[in-house]
């Protein structure tokens, strides 16, 4: 079961950069993503409702679900959109990947939690796997005062994702499934948004045009119902810092996409970065050997 929910994630998560894609353009980015976390939203507590599954909420859960939005569903995604205008889409995914680090470490710090040498050791790999598959990409880069912008950024909205990572684990401990936790938590998300928006006075527009509409059902329904619940669902049977090894696989789906659909070339390094890629994957997933206690006279 978790082997299913960790590839439905990859394969979905790596293909949902082409439906990013298609969004950018008339609509502004902010209000794009509430568009996308309230749509989102809606089809979560329809299906609660209907199969009478929502769980009730208290404060606490409702304050950690606001809490969640905000991360997770809000300034994650500004974080990110905003500082892929400064710097390469591969150093954004290569920031992105060190949550799996990140996970590890707020783990041992909020929880308590025993930091796993095989999941530090592998999260290094996919993080150099990375580097070498983007290379190109990041040795054409000039460094710049947007550069730095761009990677705090990036580093920014890879650590509000781990706090969300956390957040969800806090609730399933306490009983509360991720589908009625996202369903809070986007709608939160998109509220916050939302209030963005009318702050900065951006116009409230939408863009009717076919491929913004099915790029948008794309993000909300398989993106953000399908893939935040598999996600969060496997943060809580795996652990944050295992289930974020996600974050290294979704660009080698992606490029695996645009070698089809947009003509991408695999080079050398691209390969051995890839390699490097599913080494990492081996280590985090390897279960410890028990530690064999010496028998008593």
């Amino acid at each position: 079961m978790n082997l299913s929910l960790y590839l439905l994630t990859v394969l979905i998560w790596g293909t949902t950069w082409i439906a990013i894609k298609l969004q950018v353009g008339v609509v502004a980015i902010p209000l794009s993503i509430a568009y996308r976390f309230s749509l989102a939203a809606l089809v979560l507590f329809a299906l609660l409702l209907v199969s009478r599954r929502l769980q009730p909420l208290g404060r606490r859960g409702q304050a950690i679900c606001f809490a969640q939005g905000l991360c997770l569903f809000c300034v994650n995604f500004l974080c990110f959109y905003t500082a892929s205008q400064w710097i390469p889409s591969g150093l954004v995914a290569v920031v992105f990947s060190t949550a799996t680090l990140w996970n590890a470490l707020n783990a041992r710090v909020f929880f308590g939690q025993r930091i796993a040498p095989n999941v530090m050791g592998g999260g290094a790999f996919g993080l150099a796997g990375l580097a070498l598959l983007f290379w190109p990409e990041l040795s054409g880069h000039q460094a710049s005062r947007e550069t730095f912008y761009g990677l705090g950024l990036a580093l920014l909205g890879t650590l509000c994702f781990s706090a969300g990572n956390l957040l969800s684990s806090l609730q399933q401990k306490a009983g509360l499934r991720p589908l009625s936790t996202n369903a809070w938590g986007m709608l939160y998300g998109s509220l916050i948004l939302l209030v963005i928006c009318l702050v900065q006075g951006v116009p409230l527009t939408f863009d009717s045009s076919p491929q913004y509409v099915w790029s948008l059902l794309y993000l909300a329904i398989p993106g953000s119902v399908i893939g935040f619940t598999a996600y969060l669902t496997l943060v809580g049977r795996m652990g944050p810092e295992r289930a974020a090894y996600c974050t290294v696989l979704f660009p080698v789906v992606a490029l695996n996409v645009s070698a089809f659909a947009e003509g991408y070339q695999w080079s050398l390094p691209a390969l051995a970065g890839l390699g490097l890629v599913m080494v990492g994957n081996v280590l985090v997933f390897r279960k410890p050997r028990p530690v064999l206690q010496p028998a008593r006279a």
